[in-house]
C-alpha cells in the first residue's frame, strides 16, 4: 500500500471527524438510510447466542426484511419474538429452508452445528450468515467449501468485532487511505468476561464450541488478514491452556498464536479472564503497526474515562490524536444485501472467509497445551 505524501497524510487526518471526510472516503455510506426499504427476505434458524441480535439488525439494516424464525428452545424462541415481532414462528427448518421467497438464512445456533445448516440452506438455493465461529473443524470447512463451490451460495460469516465496530471500520478507511503507510502487523487482544451462571451446557464443551482459538480468535485472524491485505498466511505458533477452571475439563480459558501473511504479520491473544471490576465485558483492542505510523482500537472501553465504545488513536509522524467514530456507518449489512442481489463479494470476499476460518482452525488443532503450576 503507499504511503499519502506528508501534506496529503496532514489534511486528510484533519477530516476524519466529520461527515465531510465521511463523505470523502465513502460517498455511498451516506447516501443509504438506516431503515431501507425491504430488498430481500430472510429468516433465522437457531438462536443460541445472543449475537443473533446484531446479526438480524445488521441484515434490517441493510434492506432485509425478517419474515421467518425457527429455533428448538421455546425460550429462546419467546425472547427472539418479542424483540422482532415482525418474523413468524416457522414449525420446523424445513418450512424455512422450503420457502421460495427467504433468500438469506442467518444463524447464531450452537458453533458446531452451524456448519452442517450451512451446507442445508445453500443445497435449498439460499445464502447464509452465521455468527463466528462459522465452522468448528477442518473438515466441516472442506466439506463447506466443496458445497459453495457447487452451489455458488454465500457462506459469510459475521466477524462482529469488526464488522459491527465503528472504530474498526473507521481504521479500514484509514489504512486504506493511507494514514499509517503500509502495514506491518496487527496485534489483537480479545479478553472476555466468562459469566459461568448465565452460561449455557455446550460453552464449556470443546466439541461444541470449538477450542477458544476456533471461537474468540477468529475474529482476530479476519482482522489480521484484512488490515495487512494478505490473502496467503499460516500459523507459526499457537497454545491453548485451561489454567483456571480446573471443573471444567473440556474448558479453554487462554490462548494465543503467531501468524504470518503474504502482506504482514500478526499476533494474538484470547482469553476469559476480564475481572468484574470493568464495566463492560473485555476490553478488546487493536493495534496495527504501519511505516509511517499506527493506530490503536480500544474497542469497547477508553480506560482514560471517554464513555463507550469504539476508540480510535492514531500516531502518525506529525501529532497523536483521537479520532470520533461516533457517526461511522456500518456498511456489512448493506454490502451483504448488494451481494445477495448482484451475486458479487462486497461485503467479504469468500475466500477471505475461509481462509480466516482456516487459520483459526489450524491454530486450535495444533497449538501446544498451556501449564501453569
Amino acid at each position: 500500500m503507499s504511503a499519502l505524501s506528508s501534506a496529503n497524510r496532514r489534511t486528510f487526518l484533519k477530516q476524519t471527524t466529520g461527515l465531510a471526510a465521511l463523505s470523502a472516503l465513502a460517498p455511498d455510506l451516506q447516501a443509504r438510510p438506516n431503515a431501507a426499504a425491504s430488498r430481500i427476505k430472510f429468516a433465522a434458524i437457531g438462536l443460541n447466542h445472543g449475537h443473533i441480535n446484531g446479526q438480524v439488525e445488521a441484515v434490517i439494516r441493510g434492506g432485509g426484511e425478517l419474515v421467518a424464525v425457527y429455533a428448538k428452545e421455546p425460550e429462546l424462541l419467546a425472547a427472539f419474538t418479542k424483540r422482532f415481532p415482525q418474523a413468524k414462528a416457522a414449525k420446523s427448518e424445513a418450512e424455512i429452508l422450503g420457502d421460495k421467497s427467504i433468500q438469506l438464512v442467518v444463524s447464531a445456533g450452537i458453533p458446531d452445528e452451524r456448519g452442517p445448516l450451512g451446507i442445508r440452506v445453500m443445497k435449498a438455493g439460499k445464502d447464509y450468515m452465521a455468527d463466528k465461529p462459522g465452522l468448528t473443524t477442518l473438515e466441516q470447512l472442506a466439506q463447506v467449501r466443496k458445497v459453495q463451490q457447487e452451489t455458488k451460495r454465500i457462506y459469510s460469516i459475521m466477524f462482529s468485532e469488526r464488522f459491527e465496530n465503528r472504530a474498526t471500520v473507521k481504521a479500514g478507511e484509514l489504512v486504506k487511505a493511507g494514514a499509517i503507510g503500509q502495514v506491518i502487523q496487527t496485534i489483537g487482544l480479545g479478553p472476555h468476561r466468562i459469566s459461568l451462571t448465565s452460561r449455557p451446557e455446550w460453552f464449556f464443551d470443546k466439541k461444541r464450541f470449538g477450542g477458544i482459538i476456533c471461537d474468540i480468535a477468529s475474529h482476530q485472524v479476519d482482522q489480521f488478514l484484512f488490515f495487512t491485505g494478505s490473502t496467503k498466511g499460516e500459523v507459526l505458533s499457537s497454545q491453548t491452556g485451561n489454567v483456571h477452571y480446573p471443573q471444567y475439563p473440556n474448558f479453554e480459558d487462554f490462548g494465543d498464536l503467531t501468524l504470518r501473511g503474504d502482506k504482514g504479520a500478526g499476533y494474538i491473544r484470547v482469553d476469559w479472564f476480564t475481572p468484574d471490576g470493568l464495566n463492560t465485558w473485555g476490553d478488546g483492542r487493536l493495534t496495527i503497526l504501519g511505516t509511517e505510523g499506527y493506530i490503536e482500537i480500544r474497542k469497547n472501553v477508553d480506560i482514560a474515562g471517554r464513555t463507550g465504545g469504539s476508540h480510535l488513536f492514531l500516531v502518525d509522524k506529525k501529532e497523536t490524536r483521537y479520532v470520533d467514530c461516533s457517526k461511522q456507518e456500518l456498511p456489512y449489512g448493506t454490502q451483504l444485501v448488494d451481494d445477495i442481489l448482484n451475486r458479487t463479494e462486497t461485503a467479504m470476499p469468500q475466500a477471505h472467509c475461509f481462509l480466516a476460518t482456516e487459520l483459526a482452525l489450524k491454530a486450535q488443532k495444533n497449538a501446544q497445551k498451556l501449564t501453569i503450576a
